[in-house]
């Protein structure tokens, strides 16, 4: 679905200005193609570190794996050396990425310990020779996403947005709290709207969309040229066909029925197995469950048995067995109560 209002990043002209957001241990490379099939305009990876050191582990190796994977691809890459960034933006354009992401936003304090991430905001002489570097490393274009700063008496993503400008970045994700607040509190959107008023390069709002009508709300609010989607995609992979269809005709999208619902659910965890081996896929099977059944059914005894339940199954087979039972009851219940 091509929108009027598509969101452009260099040389990639996006069908929709709906982004799923990067998120660690869970936007991989299954929930990324997920997540495009159902409407997103594109993804972007789980952060890569820039320490080369960590590349040949498992885990770097999966997340540079993009085999398959529709354009354009964008990666994350996380750390707070200027020149290790660069290595980190180049090794990741040799291996397949399109777009490199700076990640200035996470709060995790396991990334912001090492001065990286949205800790990158305090020390803006560092954050600019970071940009730098990464961006006159590499061909391809370069985003960042930042925070409003890092805490509430110290929010300067104002000038942050102003050296991602001049630094030459192609497109900025914001989201709308500071590094303090993690992700507590609502969201706030001035500042967003601030940056977009003072910046000619595309601005992207980030968090709380929830709904369709939620990014229309902040879209009109802000004047962004696009919306961030993060927390709310986890077991709601849909969300971005409903936002791109409310976006195009000012109607909700009808919401997945039990039987669409549990098809793609399955089709996930087969990718997941595929992807990380059946030991390993199993055991991430369990969250994005989780996720599943807590937004396509409202929390009760049963749902919560289920998923203790579940997260006991240690083997392809009897996940896949749980979750045709676990849905063929909710059709079931569905049409007794019509």
């Amino acid at each position: 679905m091509k929108l009027s209002n598509s969101l452009t990043i260099g040389q990639y002209h996006l069908d929709n200005p709906i982004i799923l957001a990067p998120m660690a241990g869970i936007t991989d490379r299954p929930f990324r193609q997920l997540c495009k099939n159902l409407g997103a305009g594109m993804t972007v990876s789980e952060m890569v570190t820039s320490d080369k050191r960590l590349w040949h582990t498992r885990k770097s190796q999966l997340r540079l794996d993009h085999s398959g994977e529709s354009e354009p691809r964008s990666v994350q890459i996380a750390g707070a050396d200027p020149v290790m960034m660069a290595e980190a933006a180049k090794f990741n354009a040799d291996n397949g990425a399109q777009i490199i992401d700076i990640n200035m936003g996470c709060p995790a304090k396991k990334v912001c310990k090492k001065a990286a991430g949205s800790a990158l905001m305090r020390d803006e002489k560092l954050a600019q020779n970071i940009l730098h570097s990464v961006v006159n490393a590499v061909k391809i274009p370069v985003t960042l996403k930042i925070r409003t700063g890092w805490d509430l008496d110290h929010k300067n993503a104002l000038e942050i947005a102003r050296i991602s400008e001049l630094e030459g970045i192609k497109a900025l994700a914001v989201h709308g709290r500071s590094r303090a607040c993690g992700y507590s509190g609502k969201a706030e959107y001035d500042t967003i709207a601030l940056i977009k008023s003072n910046v000619s390069i595309p601005v992207i709002a980030n968090g709380d969309i929830n709904s369709a009508k939620k990014a229309k709300l902040v879209l009109d609010y802000t004047q962004a040229n696009g919306v961030m989607i993060g927390r709310a995609a986890q077991g709601n992979p849909w969300i971005f066909r409903e936002i791109a269809y409310y976006l195009e005709t000012g109607e909700q999208f009808e919401r997945p029925s039990y039987s669409e619902a549990c098809k793609v659910l399955l089709s996930h965890l087969e990718q997941l197995y595929s992807f990380y081996g059946e030991k390993m896929g199993v055991r991430i099977a369990r969250k994005h469950v989780g996720w599943y059944v807590d937004n396509n059914n409202k929390k009760n005894n049963q749902n919560i048995n289920f998923k203790k339940e579940f997260n006991q199954l240690d083997d392809l087979f009897s996940q896949r067995k749980a979750i045709l039972e676990y849905f063929n009851r909710l059709t079931q219940d569905e049409v007794l109560a019509a």
